[in-house]
């Protein structure tokens, strides 16, 4: 009968094995062809090693819904990228990680993606403050900062810095369209702007572009234009409001640069105390999150969109909401979802055209390359060497009965009933 060999265990026989083991761990593993952080696998390696990307992200705290939509889109396109087959085979993986909106815990979250975690890049970060933190660090470590939910001049250099790509129009632009709006098709002055804007980068970079704006429309004096400010993370938004209504000149609508939560105490809070104006918030707002906590109050509420509407037609929408759908089915349609996915998209398709090794240089090197592209059929994007923001589109919506609708900027004047594709509240 045969019997089973015992391991073994002699002192001078473990002796040997512990000298052995020993051996085995100082001798030096194989370079990979990249080297470095990219960890990108040799040809034939055997099982393929995953595209790791990473999120520094708001996923607690006031702002949490900018955050979780954004990395909803991400995590959406990521999942229909690798059931087509992934980058050359390899599946992409998403590393979020948590920073609250504050930029004191974004710069160790990007070192921990980029140094630790080894990412190849880094998509979706929420929030200007934020990216003023992360940029550096991103062009430190040269590590693609790709679409981030910002649309700040910071990322928008020329030339651009080398490591960062946007997918959406700016702040600028933004708030450039709704001084034409309202001085071209409303008929105001530009002294009866006002601005409520965040007191930190993303607030300061918002008012810039639309001084700029009314300076292009005549204004001559800078101070004649009112401005209340708040906190970041907070709802301390009675100061701003008093500064407003304590102008000289009565303003008649207040272009507001800042997060949902906020916002909306203002919005509720003017009409409180009688303030009749109208109210405009760029994209960043969250546009869902603040319709749901305007409630009645968000009547005739404007918001700029960078997005087109992520319940409308289109081949893009169209596959937003498969792609959302397949995530997580019954979660809602908004627009910070469907800019995270185009975000994604557009990356994806960058890696897509990398020929040969997949690391961080290829990466920008094929965004650089992409052009004139489509996502989908209709919808025209492009990227250059030197050109860094895939689109300049703007979108105008506004809150009727609940409800975000498509807006046109001569309806500042006559206000008709307006039609649209309803888009679901966050829950």
């Amino acid at each position: 009968m045969s019997r089973m060999r015992r391991a073994p265990h002699g002192p001078r026989v473990r002796g040997r094995w512990i000298a052995f083991l020993a051996l085995a761990i100082c001798m030096p593993m194989p370079a990979t062809a990249g080297g470095g952080l990219n960890r990108t696998p040799q040809p034939g390696a055997g099982d393929l090693e995953p595209v790791r990307l990473g999120m520094s992200t708001a996923l607690t705290g006031p702002a949490q819904s900018l955050g979780q939509n954004m990395k909803n889109g991400v995590e959406a396109a990521i999942l229909e990228l690798n059931k087509s087959g992934g980058i050359k085979g390899r599946e992409v993986q998403l590393i979020a990680l948590d920073d609250g909106y504050e930029p004191s815990r974004t710069a160790p979250n990007m070192r921990a993606l980029i140094e630790d975690e080894h990412v190849l890049g880094v998509v979706g970060n929420v929030g200007t403050p934020t990216a003023v933190a992360a940029i550096p660090i991103a062009n430190e470590l040269k590590t693609p900062f790709f679409g981030a939910f910002t649309g700040a001049d910071v990322l928008r250099k020329t030339p651009p810095d080398r490591y960062v790509i946007n997918y959406r129009a700016s702040y600028a632009q933004e708030t450039a369209a709704m001084v034409d709006g309202l001085i071209e098709q409303g008929g105001l002055k530009p002294e009866e702007i006002a601005f409520f804007t965040q007191r930190d980068a993303y607030g300061d970079a918002g008012y810039a572009g639309g001084i700029e704006a009314l300076k292009r429309h005549g204004l001559t004096d800078e101070g004649a234009i009112a401005h209340g400010r708040y906190q970041r993370n907070t709802l301390a938004v009675e100061n701003g409001l008093a500064d407003i209504m304590q102008a000289d000149t009565p303003c008649k609508a207040v272009i507001m640069v800042g997060a949902y939560a906020p916002c909306a105490a203002f919005i509720k809070l003017a009409k409180e105390v009688g303030l009749e104006t109208r109210f405009l918030n760029v994209s960043f707002v969250g546009t869902n999150p603040l319709a749901e906590a305007l409630g009645e109050d968000g009547e005739g509420v404007i918001i700029t969109e960078v997005v087109p509407p992520p319940g409308g037609p289109g081949a893009l929408a169209d596959a937003y909401r498969e792609a959302m759908h397949a995530f997580a089915p019954g979660a809602a349609l908004t627009h910070g979802s469907f800019e995270g996915y185009i975000a994604m998209r557009i990356l994806g398709e960058a890696m897509s055209r990398v020929e040969g090794e997949l690391t961080r240089e290829s990466i920008i090197d094929a965004s650089e390359s992409l052009g004139t592209f489509e996502l989908e059929p209709g919808f025209t994007l492009s990227l250059g060497p030197d050109d860094h923001q895939a689109s300049d589109q703007i979108w105008p919506t506004v809150i009727r009965d609940g409800l975000v609708v498509p807006f046109r900027w001569e309806q500042l004047s006559d206000r008709p009933a307006v039609a649209g594709v309803k888009v679901d509240d966050d829950g």
